[in-house]
C-alpha cells in the first residue's frame, strides 16, 4: 500500500495594519493589495485603527477590518500609541502567520510588536516605502534615525524594497544580509489603469499655454512651496498648475500662491479619487518632494504616456526614469533648476515605448504574487 500523502500546510494568514482610510500612497497601495489578496482566495486579514478617511469610499469601499472600539474624539493624534495598545489582542485573537508593516511609518508599531509580544510575535515583512537617506534632516535628528534604522534591522524579520536601488540602500541602513531584502517594484498600477490610461483621448486644448499638474498630499515631506515658487519663475503667462490633494499645508499654500501672483493660474482641487484618471488632461507632471521611495505618481504619469519634471529624491528616481530618458531630475530643493526644467518642459515629448514598458513592472498582477511567495517562504524559515 503506498505511504499516504503528507498533508497539505495550512493555509497562510499575513495580517496587514493600518491607522485609518486617510488618504497616503503607502495606505492606497495597502488596500489595493489586500484587496486583491482575498480576491484570490488569500487569508489577508487588515487591522484598521479607526474607520476615518476618504479612501472608505474608493479604494477602501467594502474591505472588511478589524477596529478597536474607540469613543476618544482625538485619537487621531495618538493613532500610533492607539495601534500599539490595541494590535497586540488582535494578533493574539487571530493568530497571523505572519505581520505585513506597508510602510516607513508603521516600522514603530512593527517593532512595538516584537517587544511587547516577544518570541509569540508572528515574524514581520516590512516595507521599505520612502528615501532611507533623509539628506532634508539635520545632523543630530540623521543621527538618531540611522540608529532607529539599526533597532528595525535587529527585530524585523524581512524588509522589502521598490526598486532595485533599494536593495544596497536598505543593506547600508538597516545592517541586514541580501538574504533578508527582497525588491518588489511598487504596485501602484493595474494592467486595465495602464491600458485605460494610454486610451484616453487628447482633451482638446482652450488655450496656448501648457497644462502642468501635482498629485499628492499637501504636507512638508512634498514641499510644493518651492513647486509653487518655481512655477513663478519658470512658467509662462498662459500656463496652468493644477494641484490634486489636501492636507495640514493647504492654507498656507493657497495663500503663497496669491503673495506669488500665481493665484488665478493654480487651482487647488483637494482630494479626488482616482487622482490618476486626472493625468491624460495635463501635459505635464510635477513633483518637487524633499524625499520619496518610488512616487506612485511618477509611475502613473509613465503610464499615461506624461512629460515629468521631478526632484531627486531617492536613489531610485534615477533607475525609475532611466537617468532622464524618461523624465528631467533635479536636485532637491533647487528652485533655479525646477524652473529652468519647468520652462523647459515641452508636452507630448515623452518617450510612449519606453515609458510603457517601464510602467508594466510596477502592476499589482505583478506584485500580489511576488508579495505573497516572500511571506510563504518566511512562514516555512520560521516554522523550520
Amino acid at each position: 500500500m503506498p505511504p499516504a500523502p503528507p498533508p497539505s500546510p495550512p493555509p497562510l494568514r499575513v495580517l496587514t495594519f493600518l491607522h485609518s482610510h486617510e488618504p497616503g500612497g503607502v495606505e492606497r497601495i495597502a488596500l489595493r493589495l489586500v484587496r486583491r489578496w482575498r480576491a484570490d482566495g488569500l487569508d489577508a486579514p487588515l487591522f484598521l485603527g479607526r474607520a476615518d478617511g476618504a479612501m472608505a469610499t474608493d479604494v477602501g469601499a467594502g474591505l472588511a477590518a478589524v477596529m478597536p472600539r474607540c469613543r476618544w474624539p482625538g485619537i487621531v493624534h495618538w493613532e500610533t500609541l492607539w495601534m500599539i495598545a490595541t494590535l497586540p489582542r488582535v494578533i493574539r485573537s487571530l493568530r497571523p502567520d505572519l505581520l505585513f508593516c506597508a510602510g516607513n511609518s508603521y516600522a514603530v508599531v512593527a517593532v512595538a510588536m516584537k517587544l511587547i509580544l516577544g518570541r509569540h510575535c508572528p515574524p514581520v515583512v516590512a516595507k521599505i516605502s520612502n528615501d532611507l537617506d533623509r539628506r532634508d534632516t539635520r545632523g543630530w535628528q540623521r543621527w538618531f534615525y540611522r540608529r532607529w534604522l539599526r533597532v528595525q534591522g535587529r527585530l524585523i524579520d524581512h524588509f522589502t524594497g521598490m526598486e532595485t536601488p533599494m536593495r544596497a540602500e536598505i543593506a547600508e541602513a538597516t545592517g541586514v544580509s541580501a538574504e533578508r531584502i527582497t525588491i518588489i517594484p511598487d504596485p501602484a498600477l493595474s494592467e486595465a489603469l495602464i491600458d485605460r490610461l494610454r486610451a484616453s483621448p487628447e482633451p482638446a486644448r482652450v488655450g496656448p499655454g501648457r497644462r502642468f499638474v501635482a498629485i499628492g498630499r499637501l504636507a512638508a515631506q512634498k514641499n510644493i512651496a518651492l513647486m509653487l515658487d518655481a512655477f513663478e519663475r519658470g512658467s509662462g503667462p498662459d500656463d496652468r498648475l493644477t494641484l490634486i490633494g489636501d492636507g495640514p499645508d493647504r492654507a498656507a499654500l493657497e495663500a503663497r500662491a496669491q503673495r506669488l501672483g500665481i493665484a488665478t493660474r493654480v487651482a487647488f482641487l483637494g482630494y479626488q479619487p482616482d487622482p490618476a484618471l486626472r493625468l491624460p488632461d495635463h501635459d505635464v507632471l510635477l513633483l518637487s518632494s524633499d524625499f520619496e521611495g518610488v512616487p506612485a505618481v511618477v509611475l502613473e504619469a509613465l503610464a499615461a504616456d506624461r512629460a515629468i519634471v521631478a526632484t531627486r529624491c531617492s536613489r531610485s528616481m534615477g533607475a525609475l526614469l532611466q537617468e532622464g530618458a524618461l523624465g528631467t531630475l533635479v536636485p532637491v530643493g533647487d528652485v533655479a533648476a525646477l524652473a529652468a526644467a519647468i520652462a523647459a518642459a515641452r508636452p507630448g515629448t515623452q518617450a510612449a515605448a519606453a515609458s510603457l514598458a517601464q510602467a508594466r513592472r510596477f502592476t499589482i498582477e505583478a506584485a500580489a504574487g511576488r508579495y505573497w511567495a516572500t511571506f510563504a517562504r518566511m512562514a516555512r524559515e520560521t516554522a523550520a
